[in-house]
């Protein structure tokens, strides 16, 4: 069951048996259906300058509750009402190597080349020479460019440490519009991957004046023998069928729920495998290198605009070296996996671990929401 706060003011997506992908309104605990022509798609909820009352004046138009709905999204049939992702028309946007332990771990990879069973001798040699010199290090700072200088002349120096330390965040596309799955849904893994984990991500919900409207739940898929080979299969390492998992709902901001909280979240992870395994981490934003505020304002501006807004994945502190099939080997999911994230402010997202050839097929996307919605006369 999720669990949230009764304060907060929770939006989500939901597919409506019958007819299709509905804006929803958490109130108690039941979902109301707010989906209108004034705002057909989350995005043009989240552009209102008016939100508050906007949603305040909604008339009572309930789905079902919170609970039977997020029941029925755990591996349903394609006609399930269930919980969506709540993304729809933004671009799925995601930050990286925003933290000191997940850019070492990066660093390895990269030593390592995608070969696991090289890590553990790369990250003791790699921690000894920077131990906790990076956690309170200002990326771009007077102090962060001599710290370059140092690791270059022990040659550690990496490309994700220029991004981790440097002034320019790395900001890359983790899907398209359309392409992220929601509470219960699988998540994909690429077939070609043998090393690779969760990442628990607070995830921004941006709209197109770069205002922070909410926050939610996100596991941004990781393949770290397929990064590790090299940077430039980035693509290749992020981008999968259902490799990107937001949810289960966007909790807006306002009183009670601000900036400063969403810096202070602390997000925890389970993995439960079928094999008996389980893996606990956490990641807290109260650690994070680079402010939320300058993860978007690096991700839109004058340089680029989001005509439809997006979503923001702020980046992980987490990364899980428990072994888990073998001595030195570290942990890879296995098939089944079941992935929760968890933050007391925001629920918990749940997923399970397949291929992404044996995910879902992404069928419902762009065009075939804008004729659902014409089909309905939302727009």
């Amino acid at each position: 069951m999720i669990s949230l706060p009764p304060d907060g003011t929770y939006v989500a997506r939901v597919w409506r048996k019958g007819v299709g992908p509905a804006l929803a309104l958490l109130r108690g605990d039941m979902l109301h259906d707010i989906t209108s022509r004034a705002t057909p798609t989350m995005r043009d909820l989240l552009e209102r300058d008016d939100l508050p009352a906007y949603l305040a004046d909604q008339p009572a138009n309930p789905i079902g509750s919170l609970a039977d709905i997020a029941r029925a999204a755990i591996e349903p049939d394609a006609e399930t009402t269930r919980l969506l992702s709540p993304a729809d028309l933004h671009a799925i946007k995601a930050c990286g190597v925003t933290f000191a332990r997940s850019m070492i771990e990066r660093v390895i990879e990269e030593r390592a080349a995608g070969d696991a069973s090289r890590a553990e001798a790369i990250r003791q040699r790699v921690t000894t020479a920077i131990g906790d010199s990076l956690r309170n290090l200002k990326p771009g700072s007077p102090e962060a460019t001599e710290v370059k200088r140092l690791l270059q002349a022990e040659n550690l120096w990496s490309q994700y440490l220029e991004v981790g330390i440097g002034p320019d965040a790395e900001v890359f596309t983790k899907a398209p519009p359309m392409a992220s799955v929601g509470y219960g849904a699988s998540v994909g893994l690429h077939p070609v991957s043998k090393w690779n984990n969760p990442e628990p991500e607070v995830v921004l919900a941006v709209n197109s004046k770069g205002q922070i409207k909410g926050a939610t739940l996100g596991n941004d898929v990781n393949l770290r023998d397929v990064e590790g080979r090299s940077a430039l299969l980035l693509g290749k390492a992020k981008d999968n069928n259902a490799a990107a998992s937001i949810g289960p709902v966007i909790r807006l901001l306002g009183e009670g729920f601000g900036l400063e909280h969403i810096r202070a979240l602390d997000l925890t992870l389970t993995v439960e495998g079928h094999d008996g395994f389980t893996l606990t981490g956490r990641s807290s934003m109260s650690e994070i290198s680079r402010d939320p505020v300058d993860l978007v304002s690096q991700t839109i501006g004058r340089h680029h605009q989001y005509p439809d807004g997006f979503m923001l994945y702020c980046g992980t502190m987490f990364a899980p070296v428990q072994d888990r099939d073998g001595p030195g080997q570290g942990f890879t999911h296995h098939i089944g996996d079941r992935v929760t994230i968890s933050a007391p402010e925001l629920g918990h997202l749940t997923n399970t671990v397949r291929l992404a050839t044996d995910a879902p097929e992404w069928t419902f996307g762009t065009s075939a929401l804008m004729r659902n919605l014409a089909g309905r006369a939302l727009l």
